[in-house]
Parts: C-alpha cells; sequence; structure tokens
C-alpha cells in the first residue's frame, strides 16, 4: 500500500512513501501487545506472533481500529525446529517485513544449583534461539530490500546480573551479544538493530508459574512506556540507529 505525499503538476515524478509493516512477537500482551498498538497509532502495519490465537485476535481487532492493516499469527516459538520456516512463512503471507521487534520471551527465577537442566534449556531456547531463529527467517529478505530495522527487548538483566534469575540473566546477555554482533554483521546491507533493555516492567509475566518474587509493580515501568521506546526507535531516519536504549524506572532497579 503507498500513499501519496505530494506531486508536482510540472510533469515531474510523484513523491510516494510506502507503508511500513512489522512483525511483534509476544504480541498478545504486556510490552508485545502495547507495541502493536503503539506502531498502529502512527500508521504502521503489524502481523502479530503468539502462542494464543484468542488474545491476538483481540488486539488485532484493536488494531485495525486504528485504520491499519493487523493480521495474527498463532506460533509456539518454544518449538525451535519450525520457527524460522513459520516466520518466512508469516513474512510471505503478510508482505515485506520492515520492522522486526522480538519481544517474547519468559521470566524465570531460582538459585542455580536448584535449576534442572530442562528447565535451563527452556529459558535459553525461548529467550534466545527463538529469536536467532525468528532473525533469520525475516533476514534474507530484509537484504534482498537493503533495509530493515531489528528490535531485540532485552532486558536490565542483559547488563547486569541478579541472584536467584541466573537462567533468565544468561538468556539475556545472550541476547545482548546476538545484538551487538548482529548489529555489525548487517550494517553494510542497510539494516539497523537495536537493543532495548527495559527495567522491571509491570506484565504478566510476574504472575507466571516460573516467577517467584514479591516487588511494589506500582514501581515499575508500564508496557505502554517501553513500547514508545521502541517506536521511538523504529521511527529514526534510516541514517541514524540506537544501537542500545537502557530504559529505567525512576524508582530504580526493583
Amino acid at each position: 500500500m503507498a500513499m501519496c505525499l505530494g506531486s508536482k503538476t510540472t510533469g515531474e515524478s510523484m513523491i510516494v512513501e510506502q507503508k511500513r509493516r512489522a512483525l511483534i512477537t509476544g504480541a498478545s500482551s504486556g510490552i508485545g501487545k502495547a507495541t502493536a498498538l503503539a506502531f498502529a497509532a502512527s500508521g504502521i502495519d503489524v502481523a502479530i506472533v503468539s502462542r494464543s490465537l484468542p488474545k491476538l485476535t483481540a488486539v488485532a481487532e484493536a488494531v485495525r481500529h486504528t485504520g491499519v492493516e493487523a493480521k495474527a499469527y498463532a506460533v509456539d516459538l518454544a518449538n525451535i525446529s519450525e520457527v524460522q520456516e513459520k516466520i518466512q512463512y508469516i513474512a510471505q503471507d503478510f508482505g515485506n517485513i520492515d520492522i522486526l521487534v522480538n519481544n517474547a520471551g519468559m521470566a524465570y527465577t531460582a538459585d542455580l544449583l536448584e535449576t534442572p537442566l530442562s528447565d535451563w534449556q527452556r529459558v535459553i531456547d525461548l529467550n534466545l534461539t527463538s529469536v536467532f531463529e525468528c532473525i533469520k527467517g525475516i533476514l534474507p529478505a530484509m537484504r534482498v530490500q537493503g533495509k530493515g530495522t531489528i528490535i531485540n527487548v532485552v532486558s536490565i538483566a542483559g547488563k547486569q546480573a541478579f541472584p536467584n534469575w541466573g537462567a533468565y540473566c544468561v538468556s539475556k546477555a545472550g541476547l545482548l551479544a546476538l545484538s551487538q554482533t548482529l548489529a555489525q554483521e548487517e550494517r553494510s546491507h542497510g539494516i539497523r538493530v537495536t537493543a532495548v533493555c527495559p527495567g522491571s516492567v509491570n506484565t504478566e509475566l510476574w504472575d507466571t508459574e516460573t516467577v517467584n518474587a514479591n516487588f511494589d509493580r506500582s514501581n515499575m515501568l508500564t508496557p505502554e512506556i517501553v513500547a514508545q521506546s521502541i517506536l521511538y526507535t523504529a521511527q529514526l531516519p534510516s541514517a541514524a540507529v540506537v544501537d542500545e536504549l537502557t530504559l529505567m524506572a525512576s524508582a530504580g532497579v526493583l
């Protein structure tokens, strides 16, 4: 879909701006949902991905009310062997993806000594390896386009270790390193990579069975604040990039 911004009556070529299209993972709630709504409010079409199709459908309907295109895709990113193929399908079905927001992930608390190997692998698979596979599903097409923006939602835990959050911290530190490496490799292809590292955010992750923590969530960042930061990085002119953005609540690390 193209939008005409203006033309010359003297026969000069019309100036046309292509509408942008984004793929957002973990979009059924929290930061992903808020990002989908923020992108939609700025006129960006969104393909949204999560395990829960009913929740995704509700988000897609809310997005369409803003006048942009939205489509929901139920994908379990924990099934690592299927991720790349399914993301490629989404890109083909929805259309060229200009912005990839890797937001899906899980939180996990336990002393390292008490962390079973199966739990360790589950955290690494979802928080790190699935992002790697999502990127590989989108990157070839971005290279062909000669442009694209990849935004990985990391965490302050990728930069600072916390006791009893070992598996989570390691997965996020790995994601930060992945982002930094990808940025260097893809810069010459016109592809920008941003690592967004928020502090504690008041989302449903705190209510999951894999988390045992008791913080005052009223002092945390909101998903909407993080989403606005993600939107800001995506909307920068192509000549600029935010390599890494650390976003903290004014109350500090909780």
